[in-house]
């Protein structure tokens, strides 16, 4: 996410009812649980099943500003179940089944209980299908930043997830520990375009609208999950090494000369990317760049980046190209170890800037750490956020990036480049957390960099000169 972001906690709606069919289930499992407890955001996600793939249409009417959707999850159970929870704000459920069969489906806040005519056993993969209807929501964060569904100028609409968004257009298990693979349906009147992740496989139009299909083959977070609907300019390249690039970008700002132009260093981009951190995780890159005021940050979304236009410079989009690593492909396993694409993702502007004529990473930390102890940058540590609330501030960013450049001093850069290739390796396309990435650096360099965690890493307030 863009560092000058700030995710807040979020106002959720209260408790609502519904229940469909008759279905009484099964007796022998137990219902999953709501929620993973994750410390930061513990209503988030839900146990028992693991979501392999979600299968996602959408009509949208942006006149009405309706949207008529169902998801399909392909789901494997990893305890007995009698009933299991997805994420879930607003808009009417109409009907739900699991493995085709009709089940109860209950809705409290945001939670949606499902409980199917037969329990599940563990280790069993289902089907479940839930169809809905109405006007999509937008979350207010605290900062009075909005995430989920956002309507856009001309018509159009955005949706944004991170950290919870996601759930206000389709239903999920919405945590970034369940990563699935994704095809999404869109359709949307004739002379709008839909813009999702992954890659277009149809664009088919009949009776006045077009409908848009895309892929993703890749594991993808909830968070990670877009669909932009307006008139863009959409153009393909290649990068000098043959990956696909489509970059979007809002057609009311496609003429203007500096946004072109930024937008067109994508290919330069993934490239330099690929000699610092790897190779590259996903099937394509790009950016979509949204309409003025479209939101008050950008996103790491997967594949190509959103961005709104007012805010695409080459600083914010190094920052979220390099999360196509660290965050999209090598995904915190709990939202505490957001550091982690945070960190790398604002150090990567450093180095971008150190390789092309502009402050040196070092110059970057030294500023950073001249800040006074009562800076907010020294308010708690990287690793352990206080609260929901404070998880895109500055110790999250800047101290977290100070922390991988303290890295890169301890190592050397020849060691340092070596870890953090081998980090993108290891857990590319899975999850990882903060335990997992210092266990990594300590037994893959043999280094025992206990003093470097425990004072920049846990440390509470600012460390002593370096």
């Amino acid at each position: 996410m863009d560092h000058r972001s700030a995710i807040r906690r979020l106002a959720l709606p209260g408790a609502v009812l519904l229940a469909l069919g008759g279905c009484t289930g099964g007796v022998g499992g137990k219902p999953g649980a709501a929620g993973l407890r994750d410390g930061l955001f513990p209503k988030l996600g839900n146990g028992g099943y693991d979501v392999e793939h979600y299968s996602v249409v959408l009509d949208y009417d942006p006149a009405r500003d309706h949207l008529t959707g169902s998801v399909t999850l392909d789901a494997r159970a990893t305890r007995d179940l009698s009933a299991f929870n997805l994420d879930f704000a607003g808009m009417e459920v109409t009907s739900a089944t699991v493995g085709g069969e009709r089940a109860d489906a209950n809705r409290a806040g945001t939670e949606l209980t499902l409980r199917p005519a037969d329990d599940i056993d563990k280790g069993e993969r289902f089907r479940t299908t839930v169809a809905y209807s109405g006007t999509p929501r937008t979350l207010t964060d605290q900062d009075d930043s909005h995430e989920g569904w956002l309507r856009t100028a001309g018509g159009g609409a955005l949706a944004l997830g991170e950290p919870a968004g996601s759930m206000t257009w389709f239903p999920s298990n919405n945590h970034p520990a369940d990563k699935a693979t994704y095809d999404l349906k869109v359709t949307v009147p004739k002379g709008l375009t839909a813009l999702s992740n992954g890659e277009l496989t149809s664009t088919v139009t009949a009776g006045g609208r077009t409908t848009y299909t895309w892929h993703t083959g890749e594991p993808m977070a909830s968070y990670a999950a877009t669909v932009a609907i307006g008139k863009y300019d959409v153009r393909t390249s290649k990068t000098p090494s043959g990956l696909p690039v489509h970059t979007a970008v809002d057609a009311a700002q496609a003429s203007e000369k500096e946004i072109a132009d930024t937008a067109g260093k994508v290919p330069e981009i993934v490239e330099w990317g690929k000699e610092n951190f790897g190779p590259y995780p996903f099937s394509s890159a790009g950016v979509i760049v949204a309409p003025e005021g479209s939101a008050e940050y950008a996103l790491e979304t997967q594949n190509r980046p959103v961005i709104p236009a007012d805010q695409l410079d080459t600083e914010t989009l190094v920052h979220e190209l390099a999360h196509q690593w660290f965050g999209d492909s090598v995904t915190p396993r709990r939202w505490k170890d957001m550091w982690l694409n945070e960190g790398f993702a604002t150090y990567a502007e450093w180095l971008w800037s150190e390789d092309h004529g502009g402050k040196s990473a070092q110059a970057h930390f030294d500023e950073a750490y001249a800040k006074g102890a009562d800076d907010e940058v020294w308010a708690f540590p990287p690793a352990e956020p206080p609260s929901a609330a404070v998880i895109s501030e500055k110790p999250v960013y800047q101290r977290g990036a100070m922390v991988v450049h303290q890295i890169r001093r301890a190592l050397g850069d020849d060691a340092f480049y070596d870890v953090v290739q081998g980090w993108t390796k290891r857990y590319r396309h899975a999850n990882a957390s903060t335990e997992d990435f210092t266990r990594f650096v300590d037994e893959s360099t043999d280094e025992d960099l206990t003093d470097l965690w425990d004072t920049w890493l846990y440390g509470e307030g600012k460390p002593k000169s370096p």
